[in-house]
């Protein structure tokens, strides 16, 4: 992922009523304050994404940051409001482009 640019909430553009399944990879800094908040699992269970972690850096006595590389699917409309509620947290996210239909 080299090729990652900072994400910015206002850039994603959904088409109402869009319900293709698309993708998009992105990587997530995890402050330690929110190490123990099921920040992923929302992105599952509330925003109906399925989640795959392609790489992580976490240690179990975290007193730094973690580092999530997530390839999150779903429609656009999920995947825009599941980064909202991403940037609402104030995560640092990092994306590797907007796909073609955004």
């Amino acid at each position: 992922m080299d090729s990652l640019q900072f994400f910015d909430p206002t850039s994603v553009i959904s088409i109402p009523g869009d319900q293709r399944l698309t993708h998009k990879r992105i990587r997530l800094r995890i402050p330690n304050c929110y190490q123990q908040e099921p920040v992923i699992s929302h992105l599952i269970s509330d925003y109906s994404l399925t989640v795959n972690i392609t790489a992580a850096l976490l240690s179990v006595n975290a007193r730094g940051d973690g580092w999530f590389d997530l390839n999150v699917q779903g429609t656009v409309p999920q995947i825009q409001s599941a980064l909202l509620y991403l940037n609402d947290l104030d995560l640092e996210i990092w994306h590797d482009g907007e796909p073609e239909s955004w």
